[in-house]
C-alpha cells in the first residue's frame, strides 16, 4: 500500500471513531444537554477542519486532481461522485453549526435539527469512506505511477504545513481524542 491511501486510510479510521463518537452524543442529548451547544461546536470543529479542510482537502486539491490528470473524468463517475458527496456532508455540517452559533439551552427545534442533520451526515460519510477504501484507493493505486504516488505523499506534507499549518494536525487530533473519551463510539466503529 502506498503512503498515500496509508494516510488517506488512518485518517479514515480516526474520522470513523469520530461519527461513532457523534452518533452517542446525539443519542444521549434526549438526557443530558449540558453543554449541548459548546458540544455540537467541537464536533463541527472536527469535522469542518479535520474531515474536510485537511482530509477533503488533500483529496480533492492532491490525488483527485492527479487522478483527472492520468485520464480519471471529473464531471462523471468516482472523482464527480466523491466531490459531490464532501458537499453533501458540508451542508450537514453547515446545518450543525448554526445550531453551535446560537445562544441558550437546546430548543425542540434545535434538537431535531440536530438529529436530523447528524442523521444524515453519519452514514453519508461512513459509506463515502468505503467507497473511498474499496474502490477509488485501489483503482488510483493501480492507475498512479509509483514516482506520482511518491510526489503526491511530498504534497500531502506539504499541504498539512502550508495549508493547514504547524501544529494544527495535532490540535485536531487532541479535539477528536477529547470527544472520543467523552462520548466513546460503540466496539463495532
Amino acid at each position: 500500500m502506498s503512503t498515500v491511501v496509508e494516510t488517506l486510510m488512518k485518517e479514515h479510521r480516526f474520522i470513523e471513531k469520530l461519527l461513532g463518537s457523534l452518533q452517542v452524543f446525539v443519542e444521549q442529548l434526549e438526557s443530558d444537554q449540558q453543554d449541548a451547544r459548546a458540544r455540537v461546536a467541537d464536533y463541527v470543529e472536527f469535522f469542518r477542519e479535520f474531515a474536510d479542510r485537511c482530509h477533503h482537502g488533500k483529496e480533492e486539491d492532491q490525488l483527485f486532481v492527479t487522478l483527472g490528470d492520468h485520464g480519471f473524468p471529473r464531471d462523471a463517475g468516482p472523482l464527480f461522485v466523491m466531490v459531490a458527496e464532501h458537499n453533501m456532508g458540508r451542508q450537514r455540517i453547515k446545518e450543525l453549526g448554526a445550531i453551535a452559533g446560537g445562544e441558550g439551552p437546546l430548543s425542540e427545534e434545535d434538537l431535531r435539527q440536530i438529529r436530523e442533520s447528524a442523521g444524515d451526515f453519519i452514514p453519508l460519510l461512513r459509506m463515502h469512506i468505503q467507497k473511498e477504501d474499496e474502490i477509488l484507493f485501489p483503482a488510483a493505486e493501480r492507475a498512479l505511477p509509483p514516482e506520482v504516488l511518491d510526489d503526491l505523499a511530498k504534497g500531502f506534507d506539504d499541504f498539512e504545513r502550508t495549508i493547514i499549518g504547524d501544529g494544527t494536525h495535532e490540535k485536531l487530533h487532541a479535539l477528536g481524542e477529547r470527544l472520543i473519551r467523552d462520548f466513546p463510539p460503540p466496539a463495532a466503529w
